[in-house]
């Protein structure tokens, strides 16, 4: 377990907590909580083995392997696998001492090293670092890639690969889901769900945290306390005890000022001294109750449009790419304020290419885009941050969007984004992540834009400025188009969603369960052919053996769930076409027309159709995945 006996830490002379006493147990899956700057990463810190404690001590089994992300990656001439099969140190070292034996001649302790290579399934590490490397979104062709040709989100996410690689007892991770987008978010909360050893998360993203953790380790006020239960079930107890705390910090105000009167009142008189007397040390004994601090400073809204044309843009059989790739053709999409859109999609889909197409950032190639007289967009993506000037100040980028803005007034709007008192005049340079993407949505806000196109923007942002931003969506007026992984965002500010994929936008009519269903079956069945592809130990003929027997084996399995798919897709397709059917108003110029009845029927056959095909899907996958194992 790791145990923290009366533990306080520092960061030079603030205090993060003191008197940290508590025991986290192996297999425990914990969500570290924390406003920014509470010491969330020096306790990753403290448990890493970087920081020592000022006072008190920790401990952690000396026999446990652990794991956590790297902050940066080399810009390294080596392939992405096998910067991901780095993670497992073990498996490295066994190859390296398989190399010195076999140029040794030394066959016992090939031997032994092949056995132990058995144990560990090291024969299987290059298909289990393919599917960490698929699951998080990159693509058979970018394994043999060179590290230093990926961008630096990407880089990101192959050190997390390297993370999970590694069979670690301990696992630290400090907002995992910020490189990522939602297919791949959905795909490490299973992984992390399945994951036996002891989990730190850090994390800004409600839905990911509630999913995984089993408790929740708040730093707070200098404390650190322990909770069993979910994000939520711990955001409640922690309103009811805060509720409690005001009630009862009251009261005592109440308690104190009464005995205070008395003292003051009765002290100089001599017959009344000794009651007074005995109220100034009750006063005394009284343990003071802290009052509830105030909760975020954060919180804006958007300024009211100057205009709200109707529509306010609109794509036509539009097309888009980069170079000679086309990434969209054939968008056809009308926005007109009230819009509330999420765009769903696999990595590479083209969500991104779709924001930019729309923001006017990339021309159209066939077909058209429209844009009202009086459009005004705010476009937010994260290549944003990068372009800040870190020579000026946050007021200064303000006022460069509006000269006329005086000093004050640039640093009251500021201040609804937490740039409070004399940060708002220092320079962006060394601002954090989260205050370089706040610092962009306060410029973005400022504007008075009436299309919002937002992409990613919760990266880097704290709990308080994600519910600040719900709120403010949910109050603009114009139209919003939305990528992000952040769900809770998602259910709360978004009505419709699009799929974009197979180079086409369409209308998404599931919600986002359906989705990661989706997802999780795609990885699932990804996964279950890499791991049929991966050699089990033995000789190169018996690999290659085995590996045709297990083909052979799923190949009925993997042409069944084709099949339904296939019959899936084809009853689908007729539904839809019944119902659009059903919709024509033309239909109901009579009412008793009996083809109303024909369709009605027909819709429901359909849909009872593509139930049963959905639930033999299921079963084949299912079966196919146990062979598969």
């Amino acid at each position: 377990m790791l145990k923290f006996d009366s533990v306080a830490l520092r960061r030079g002379s603030k205090l993060l907590f003191e008197d940290a006493t508590v025991q986290l147990h192996a297999g425990w899956k914990v969500g570290v909580t924390g406003r920014n700057g509470a010491g969330k990463s020096s306790l990753f810190a403290l448990v890493g083995g970087e920081l020592a404690p000022d006072s008190g001590e920790f401990s952690r089994p000396r026999d446990w392997t652990l794991a956590h992300v790297r902050q940066e990656t080399p810009a390294l001439a080596r392939s992405a696998l096998d910067y991901v099969l780095d993670g497992d140190v073990e498996y490295r070292a066994i190859e390296r001492d398989l190399a010195a034996a076999e140029a040794a001649h030394d066959a016992v302790r090939q031997a032994a090293l092949h056995e132990r290579l058995h144990v560990i399934g090291g024969y299987a590490a290059p298909a289990r670092a393919g599917a960490l490397m698929h699951g998080l979104g990159f693509v058979a062709a970018d394994e043999p890639r060179h590290v230093s040709e990926f961008s630096g989100g990407w880089r990101m996410r192959l050190n997390l690969a390297q993370a999970l690689m590694c069979r670690s007892d301990l696992l630290l991770l400090d907002e995992p889901t910020n490189h990522l987008d939602l297919d791949a978010v959905f795909w490490l909360e299973e992984w992390l769900r399945r994951y036996p050893g002891t989990l730190l998360l850090i994390s800004h993203d409600r839905e990911f945290l509630d999913n995984v953790v089993s408790h929740v380790l708040e730093i707070a006020d200098e404390r650190v306390e322990l909770f069993a239960g979910t994000l939520s079930g711990f955001e409640r107890k922690r309103a009811e005890r805060l509720v409690l705390q005001q009630a009862q910090y009251e009261r005592q105000q109440r308690e104190r000022a009464h005995l205070q009167s008395f003292v003051d009142r009765f002290k100089a008189k001599a017959s009344k001294a000794r009651q007074a007397q005995s109220r100034v040390k009750a006063l005394e004994r009284m343990v003071e109750i802290a009052p509830v601090r105030a909760a975020s400073s954060i919180r804006f809204e958007f300024r009211e449009p100057e205009a709200l044309p109707y529509p306010l843009a609109r794509l036509d059989e539009a097309a888009a790419g980069y170079g000679d790739r086309t990434v969209l053709s054939g968008v056809k999409l009308s926005l007109v304020p009230g819009d509330r859109i999420a765009l769903l999609g696999a990595n590479g889909a083209g969500k991104s290419t779709l924001i930019k197409l729309l923001s006017g950032a990339i021309a159209v190639r066939e077909g058209e885009r429209f844009e009202a007289k009086g459009l005004k967009i705010g476009y937010f993506a994260q290549h944003q941050l990068e372009q800040l000037d870190p020579r000026a100040s946050a007021v200064e980028h303000l006022k460069r969007l509006d000269p006329a803005l005086g000093e004050q007034a640039a640093r009251d709007f500021l201040g609804g984004f937490g740039f409070l008192g004399e940060r708002a005049l220092e320079l962006v340079a060394p601002f954090s992540g989260g205050e370089k993407a706040r610092l962009c949505l306060a410029l973005t806000v400022w504007q008075r834009p009436n299309l919002l196109l937002l992409d990613e923007p919760t990266n880097h942002l704290d709990l308080d400025m994600r519910e600040a931003l719900t709120e403010a969506i949910n109050g603009f007026d114009g139209a919003l188009v939305l990528v992000a992984h952040d769900r809770s965002l998602i259910r709360t500010c978004c009505e419709t969603l699009y799929l974009v994929g197979g180079g086409r936008l369409q209308p998404y009519d599931g919600d986002l369960e359906d989705y990661a269903r989706i997802v999780l079956r795609q990885t699932a069945a990804a996964d279950a052919e890499a791991s049929a592809a991966a050699p089990a130990g033995g000789t190169r003929k018996d690999d290659r053996r085995e590996r045709a027997e297990q083909r052979a084996r799923l190949a009925p399995m993997k042409n069944e769930v084709t099949r339904i798919e296939k019959r899936m897709a084809e009853v689908d397709a007729k539904k839809r076409k019944a119902e659009e059917q059903l919709q024509d108003p033309a239909l109901y110029e009579q009412p008793s027309s009996p083809r109303i009845g024909e369709l009605t029927r027909l819709v429901a056959e359909l849909r009872a159709q593509f139930a049963q095909l959905e639930e033999d899907w299921l079963h084949a996958q299912e079966a196919l995945e146990q062979a598969s194992g």
